[in-house]
């Protein structure tokens, strides 16, 4: 595991050690190490001061949107996709405490994973400094998604949205070829979205919905995107999560 210090520098505050170990102890660790302490309390706590905040930038920010819009927006930037977004460009993955269960599957890129911990963060921030403190690391994490006007609408529902998108485009039925593994109390699930036998967007969770969301939300970027779209070859055969 790489130096807490080079995470701390990349979040830009300061936290703790104490506090910030927690913050990074997945619960598949704390199993394996007597039932220690879990970062689930200050996920708890970040999830709070990220929806306060996204929500009062969107309230100041935007004085002739209506509720609907704002909610849309909202829930599109504190999205298990969207923080696991941030925390794969933070490398945050790599801090994480993690069980040798989920050090085998790979749960340092685990989207569900990642969003957990980066609400962890937040709480911990929040903690170490104050409230000010951690509404200025949220903006700073979220600031750039808030300016994704269209990304922001589809997100409330990407199933919905891709499954609108398709039919605009004529492609036809979309398909979501969907695996799970591990036990039943840490069951998760990849899923891969795929129109007629081409795949156009992975996802994971530990849920179906959870996983079908995110395969959706990487579809309906992929054939938003400026760029030709590339596909994964072989990906209905082998299901992944989004990387």
């Amino acid at each position: 595991m790489s130096s807490t210090e080079e995470l701390l520098k990349r979040l830009g505050v300061s936290i703790d050690a104490e506090t910030l170990r927690l913050a990074l102890t997945h619960r598949s660790y704390a199993y394996e190490n007597g039932g220690i302490p879990t970062n689930e309390r200050l996920e708890f706590l970040g999830d709070s001061i990220l929806g306060f905040s996204v929500t009062d930038s969107l309230y100041r920010d935007n004085p002739d949107l209506p509720e609907g819009e704002l909610a849309k927006r909202r829930s599109a930037v504190v999205s298990t996709r969207a923080l696991a977004g941030i925390a794969r460009e933070l490398g945050v993955g790599e801090f994480i405490y993690l069980g040798q269960g989920e050090r085998l599957t790979d749960g340092k890129n685990k989207s569900s994973i990642l969003a957990d911990t980066m609400e962890a963060l937040i709480g911990a921030t929040y903690l170490s400094n104050d409230i000010e403190t951690a509404r200025q690391l949220v903006m700073r994490l979220v600031g750039p998604l808030l300016k994704d006007a269209a990304a922001l609408g589809a997100g409330t529902d990407w199933k919905t949205s891709m499954q609108e998108l398709a039919a605009s485009r004529q492609m036809g039925s979309i398909y979501y070829a969907v695996e799970g593994s591990g036990p039943d109390h840490a069951r998760n699930f990849e899923a891969v979205l795929q129109i007629a036998g081409t795949a156009y967007g992975k996802g994971s969770g530990h849920s179906k919905k959870e996983a079908e969301q995110e395969a959706a939300a990487d579809a309906w970027r992929t054939l938003n995107s400026k760029n030709k779209p590339q596909h994964t070859a072989g990906a209905s055969a082998d299901p992944a999560h989004s990387a």
